[in-house]
């Protein structure tokens, strides 16, 4: 441990190139594929493993309207640039002496003229609530294939299941030889969605990636940023989403609050109210999640979090890995999120390390679907107001 403590500590110390301009596209070296990224200051160990195919080979930093420093360490090179919204930096990795690899670090926000130009209309799409909490909607695939995907809040761009890939849709590229069993799917090896249309939204020539995890019945799920710039309206009272073209002037009976992100996830601020104690922290919205609330376990114990609430239940649940996680659902009696109270909500305990990697709780559809919501992502607000489900019991053990 205290060798891989000292090579991190180097790696840190070495000098980083500064890219202030790209008349000329720096180069740094590498004899190795793994790539250490410090990302506004988080550090990812080997994170990125170089493709001298891949031209360029992009890499989003971590959504923020504030300008960061984004590092790349080499096994022997380093090269720092500055990132702010809308911007791209173009460099070249030297890969033993002989491979370019032609490497892009781009701003999760696009420029503020792309966004316009992707803003033609309010569009509508109808959902429908699951009976695990998703967001599902129909997807209509190159006018043939119908897939159902949930709308995920702490999820990003499209992506199918292995076996929605499979035997819905004919995006395999060797899809032909697979069924015949002559090979085995190649999941990164897709072609592109010539069409996607959902609602009155269509995407063309749309990238879809493949996933282990969805919410349960689901074929796939669509994140948040496919609506960057624009303003998401979830409403349950009427079963659609609204992605409007700029934010709805009818917004009474909601209240507002600001919006953050971390490592690209959108969070909002709660508090628990547990006899005289409050219990304040940020929460991943996660609509793809069919809990009220889970816990992390270094916030618990930071926060002195009060263990003499009543127990629902015990239980352990596994990740698509097959790593087991330890939890304590227990019954808290009163949670405000935007002013708003919810009484009497099962939240998880996590009693293990966030898989996550970093701090963070969640709020679940189990809670979120209580609220009409307005999320603006030009100005990262959340706009909430209760609907006609604030009378429905919780599901379960949520």
């Amino acid at each position: 441990m205290k060798t891989m403590k000292y090579i991190l500590l180097l790696i840190c110390l070495l000098p980083a190139r500064l890219v202030i301009g790209q008349s000329k596209l720096p180069v740094i070296k590498a004899t190795s594929k793994k790539v250490t990224i410090n990302d506004g200051g988080f550090l990812d160990k080997n994170a990125w493993s170089l493709s001298p195919k891949t031209r360029p080979d992009v890499y989003t930093a971590d959504r923020t309207r504030a300008a960061k420093w984004v590092t790349f360490y080499t096994d022997i090179d380093s090269i720092r640039v500055k990132v702010k919204p809308g911007t791209r930096y173009n460099f070249i990795i030297l890969l033993n002496g002989k491979d370019s690899c032609y490497t892009q670090i781009e701003s999760a926000i696009s420029p503020e003229d792309k966004l316009k130009s992707n803003i033609v209309r309010n569009d509508t799409v109808p959902f429908t609530l699951s009976a695990h909490n998703a967001i599902h909607v129909k997807a209509i695939i190159n006018d043939v294939d119908t897939l159902n995907l949930h709308f995920d809040l702490s999820s990003f761009d499209f992506h199918f299941t292995r076996d929605a890939i499979l035997k819905k849709t004919k995006l395999l590229l060797n899809q032909a030889d697979v069924l015949a069993g002559k090979a085995k799917p190649d999941y990164n090896n897709m072609s592109k969605v010539l069409k996607l249309q959902m609602g009155s939204i269509i995407w063309r020539n749309q990238e879809i990636l493949h996933t282990n995890i969805t919410a349960d019945d689901m074929d796939g799920r669509f994140g948040w940023n496919l609506f960057e710039g624009k303003q998401v309206e979830i409403n349950y009272d009427k079963n659609v989403l609204v992605i409007h073209s700029k934010l709805p002037r009818a917004l009474k009976g909601y209240v507002k609050s600001k919006m953050g992100f971390a490592h690209s996830f959108a969070y909002v601020s709660g508090v628990f109210e547990i006899g005289s104690e409050s219990y304040t922290g940020n929460f991943l919205m996660d609509t793809g999640s069919e809990q009220a609330a889970i816990l992390d376990s270094g916030w618990v114990a930071r926060q002195n979090f009060s263990d003499n609430l009543k127990v629902i239940k015990l239980s352990t649940i596994s990740d698509p890995r097959g790593v087991k996680y330890e939890m304590k659902i227990v019954e808290a009696p009163l949670f405000r999120i935007n002013g708003f109270a919810r009484t009497n909500v099962p939240a998880i305990i996590l009693s293990g390390k966030n898989p996550m990697g970093f701090e963070i709780n969640y709020l679940g559809n189990g809670l979120l679907k209580y609220f009409n919501m307005i999320l603006d992502f030009k100005n990262d607000y959340l706009y909430l107001k209760p609907n006609k489900l604030s009378a429905v019991k919780y599901k379960g053990d949520s």
